[in-house]
């Protein structure tokens, strides 16, 4: 009969740390270089409100390292990535009809 083996103690769990890693492009939408978005932008049910509102964003910061127009759709297509599956087909809808009105803001379209 083979000796039993003693169970390894279990690690404390650390609190807090599951929240930021679960939760990473929370953080990245509140400190990006890219823009300074207003709160809610991203929650409009009218796409061109949306559309104007990064637009407003993407011409007023400071901190941008790209155009205007390219960190606005890049932000867009931030928030549409990153919300995958949770994303509602309304809401996604709405979403990218904002980057066409986004296109038309800056003659793209």
């Amino acid at each position: 009969m083979k000796p039993r083996r003693r169970a390894k103690a279990k690690k404390p769990a650390k609190t807090g740390t599951k929240a930021k890693s679960k939760f990473w492009s929370a953080g990245v939408m509140r400190k990006s270089d890219a823009l300074d978005i207003e709160a809610g932008a991203f929650k409009f049910d009218d796409p061109k409100k949306i559309a104007r509102s990064l637009k407003r964003s993407a011409e007023a910061s400071t901190r941008r390292k790209a155009a205007p127009y390219q960190s606005a759709m890049s932000m867009l297509n931030f928030y549409i990535n990153r919300a995958g599956k949770t994303l509602t087909v309304r809401r996604k809808k709405i979403l990218e009809q904002a980057k066409t009105e986004l296109r038309k803001l800056y003659g793209r379209a």
